[in-house]
């Protein structure tokens, strides 16, 4: 699991939201706003919210209640590791064991928390060699 600062685990649920906001800033090219992450993680305003309070007090987002949220840029260089665990899973799944296209990316985004750095290099190293 990603530490943010003050040696704070950052859970599941919040390198969730960090990759949501990540692929919605890249995706759309604009600011993000707390109704478009609620929209495309399928949950309640009042949860990202929550989440985003959190993330603020981490140091991960700026966030305004009743405006965008942008990522810090400990936030952003955490939300695009964990975005690269997704894809180099999701490859994996796809191109190497034959994984339909929309399980691979529900399991890469289950999996994606579990895998440590270490295990990530090395993992990133073997799909260099093999693909």
């Amino acid at each position: 699991m990603t530490t943010v600062p003050k040696n704070v685990p950052l859970s599941e649920s919040g390198e969730n939201y960090l990759e949501t906001i990540l692929e919605l800033e890249t995706s759309e090219g604009v600011a993000v706003r707390s109704v478009d992450v609620a929209a495309h993680m399928r949950v309640s305003r009042a949860s990202v919210s929550k989440a985003m309070h959190a993330l603020r007090d981490s140091g991960l987002v700026d966030f305004d209640p009743y405006g965008s949220v942008t990522l810090t840029g400990n936030g952003r260089r955490i939300a695009g590791e964990i975005l690269e665990r997704h894809e180099m899973l999701r490859r994996f799944l796809i191109q190497v064991l034959g994984v339909e296209e929309s399980v691979a990316d529900a399991e890469a985004c289950r999996m994606e928390h579990a895998i440590g750095r270490e295990t990530k290099t090395r993992w990133m190293e073997y799909l260099r060699r093999i693909l």
